[in-house]
């Protein structure tokens, strides 16, 4: 099963706990290969830079307790952003230019015929193949409507945080050529999702339990941490991921993610532990 994840060096809590939430959920034994897609565009914002090698292997080696033939894959991207995106219309949208890297992916040779895309922010209550195993037969991707899009913008606005692509029918339709090209002439409200949205030539719905928004059924198969709003003690609008492990238990009152959770708080102190000794050399 190939995943795929974007972003700058911050993903990697996202990423961390969204794994463990997948291994901790599925009893097949098929490896999994995640790609993780980088960039370094610190001349935007001093924040801008790649995950680390580092973090990398940390993921890997984690992985690989799970499977031993489970991969994280690292791919910088930045050559090919400068040459499509930079300074484009979009640049500076509404989340970050790592947002766009997801629109490289019929550019990149390794990236397999079936890969599913999942935000950082992402977190499955219950077993990966209910959607990896979706049939795209004829279909460039899958998806579920987005919460609040598809009362504002269209009924079957999708949410671009989780994507199951067919990349063979993606690229004979020209999904992301396409795509890129809205991004580099039109500014767009939610740029990346809004280019692949117009950029579509056939998509399959799906129901909401695969990207939930904002609720957490027992039926939910994957619960996308987005920014939401909460009416309660007053209208607000609050942006609280996975990794808020306090704000997850005391707001939404989880334990569903306990065990995933847990594991994480563990190889995060583990993490900073192995790190201390570089720490201190470099002072």
């Amino acid at each position: 099963m190939n995943l795929l994840f974007s972003g700058n060096d911050y993903v990697f809590d996202g990423i961390m706990t969204c794994l463990l939430s997948i291994f901790m959920r599925t009893e097949s034994r098929e490896p999994f290969t995640a790609y993780v897609l980088t960039m370094d565009v610190s001349h935007l914002k001093p924040a801008y830079v790649p995950i680390s090698d580092d973090k990398i292997a940390f993921l890997d080696k984690t992985a690989k307790e799970y499977n031993p033939e489970n991969r994280i894959v690292k791919i910088d991207v930045t050559d090919i952003y400068m040459r499509e995106f930079s300074n484009c219309p979009n640049e500076q949208c509404y989340c970050s230019p790592y947002t766009l890297l997801r629109l490289f992916i019929d550019m990149i040779p390794e990236i397999p015929d079936k890969i599913l895309y999942l935000d950082a922010d992402i977190m499955f209550n219950r077993e990966i193949e209910l959607l990896y195993d979706t049939d795209l037969t004829g279909y460039e991707y899958a998806a579920a409507r987005d919460h609040y899009g598809k009362y504002t913008i269209h009924p079957n606005y999708i949410n671009a945080g989780v994507l199951l692509f067919n990349m063979v029918e993606c690229r004979r339709t020209g999904l992301f050529e396409k795509a890129r090209e809205l991004i580099k002439t039109k500014k767009l409200l939610f740029a990346d999702q809004s280019a692949i949205y117009r950029s579509t030539t056939r998509k399959k719905m799906l129901p909401q339990r695969f990207n939930d928004q904002k609720f957490l059924h027992k039926h939910t198969v994957v619960r996308h941490f987005s920014k939401r709003l909460f009416w309660l003690p007053y209208p607000h609008t609050d942006n609280i991921k996975q990794w808020h492990v306090d704000k997850v238990k005391k707001v939404f009152h989880y334990t569903q993610f306990d065990d995933s959770l847990n594991k994480y708080l563990e190889l995060r102190r583990q993490y900073e532990t192995e790190r201390e000794p570089e720490s201190v050399e470099k002072k």
